[in-house]
């Protein structure tokens, strides 16, 4: 009986244990927060993450190619039919002008042998060490750009779901209004004082705004998915926003002297970037000079050698012979026919072009940074006046509401004030996602100290 309730009750556990495994994790992110979470886990980052880890690994590759080199090897042969050499018949006092056939090999023959070896001077090699570790360089460049890059479409994949949120709620009030003022007018209507275009002026109203209200419901969603992809997690998955966006704005607005600081250019993630390609190049460049250098190598093998007619290798009847070679090879380049003239030009045009292509970073950078100052500017403006612009479109909407009402406002004034009081709040809001988002492609331009990522 103890067994069955034991047993029972590691039943119930496991299933307990599966349902949680089963259930679908869900996530409270404040802005910081899923920043901070998709830096660590978005797919993007990841996979900058294993770049930086195969630069690493390419870094010692490129090592390991000048330190010792030991192979081992081991080669059995078997002949069945074995190679015959005729020889003068003289030599074993045979009729002179004749020869007969030798057996020189043995029918059977094994060999075990290791062999060292040691670059001791290589130009390309001292070259491909340099090589290896800019390479490193621009591989955690590119991270911190991937960093960048997230953040900049997590701030935005953010703020489009509470734009969409925001729109919900605001259309929801809407339509809410609109089907008060509806049904009123169509009692009033029934009652023979409001005319049949008046119901029909606010039926229209009603049914875009029903239109709209779906279409906002259809968007939340796809927002929401667009930020679980940027957060790297599956585009089902549940992810609650602990911000508002008016006070993102806000926030966001009053950091206005965020854009009169003074550009570094040698922090910018650009530049960091042509500077590595500028490296590169001129790596290149002396890589192909270094071909017209003389390369020493030194080597030594040592080994064991077997024969005979039958396979007795591992037999203590076996006998082994030793053998064994120490050198060293000097390879010196004489003559290309100007082939590595040729390429070494080649490589020092192409360097030129990377110092060009890096002067080009400095002013597209300027530009960058100019245009998103601007833009910034524009935003910060553009959410004052709609702020005011609102204001005034209430006011409006309300009195036509009250001249609608008391009969000396036709239904058309009334609509043509509605639809302008609903530009006025989509425009707010937009402003408001404009803000945000023209602040962080600044931030993404400087890399300011808070994104300024360590790996």
């Amino acid at each position: 009986m103890k067994k069955l309730i034991f047993s029972l009750i590691a039943i119930m556990s496991m299933s307990v244990y599966a349902q949680d495994q089963n259930e679908p994790k869900s996530y409270r992110f404040t802005l910081q927060e899923a920043i901070d979470f998709a830096i660590d886990s978005s797919y993007a980052t990841i996979n900058a993450r294993r770049d930086v880890a195969i630069a690493l690994k390419q870094k010692w590759e490129t090592t390991a190619d000048g330190l010792p080199q030991i192979d081992g090897g081991l080669t059995y042969e078997y002949n069945p039919i074995i190679r015959q050499t005729p020889l003068p018949a003289e030599l074993v006092d045979g009729e002179p002008g004749t020869f007969i056939p030798v057996e020189f090999s043995p029918r059977q023959n094994m060999n075990a042998s290791v062999t060292l070896n040691q670059i001791i001077f290589d130009g390309s090699y001292i070259v491909a060490l340099q090589a290896a570790k800019t390479f490193l360089e621009y591989s955690d460049n590119n991270e911190t750009r991937t960093k960048l890059e997230v953040r900049k479409d997590v701030v935005s994949a953010y703020g489009n779901v509470l734009l969409t949120q925001n729109s919900i709620v605001i259309v929801e009030s809407n339509l809410e209004t609109a089907k008060e003022n509806l049904r009123e007018t169509r009692i009033t209507f029934e009652n023979g004082l409001a005319e049949e275009e008046d119901v029909e002026q606010l039926q229209i109203t009603y049914q875009q705004l029903q239109s709209q209200l779906n279409n906002a419901k259809r968007m939340e969603d796809i927002s929401k998915e667009s930020l679980n992809m940027v957060l790297g997690l599956p585009i089902s998955t549940e992810v609650e926003l602990l911000e508002d966006l008016e006070n993102l704005a806000n926030r966001d607005a009053l950091e206005a002297e965020l854009i009169t600081e003074d550009l570094q250019i040698e922090n910018t993630i650009q530049f960091k970037i042509a500077d590595n390609l500028v490296k590169q190049r001129e790596l290149e460049m002396k890589l192909e000079k270094s071909k017209a250098l003389p390369s020493l190598s030194a080597f030594a093998n040592y080994g064991q050698t077997s024969f005979g007619e039958n396979f007795e290798f591992f037999s203590s009847r076996a006998e082994w012979f030793e053998f064994s070679t120490i050198g060293v090879s000097l390879n010196v380049p004489l003559f290309s026919s100007l082939q590595r003239s040729a390429r070494t030009q080649k490589a020092k045009i192409e360097m030129e072009k990377a110092e060009t292509q890096k002067v080009e970073a400095i002013n597209q950078i300027n530009l960058q940074l100019n245009n998103a100052k601007s833009n910034f500017e524009f935003a910060v403006d553009n959410y004052e006046l709609s702020k005011d612009n609102l204001k005034l479109a209430e006011r409006i909407e309300r009195k036509n509401q009250i001249k609608f009402k008391e009969g000396v406002g036709t239904s058309f004034e009334l609509r043509q004030a509605q639809l302008q009081l609903y530009t006025a709040q989509n425009e707010l809001l937009q402003s408001m996602l404009d803000i945000i988002n023209s602040k962080a492609e600044i931030e993404k331009i400087i890399n300011t100290p808070f994104t300024n990522f360590e790996n």
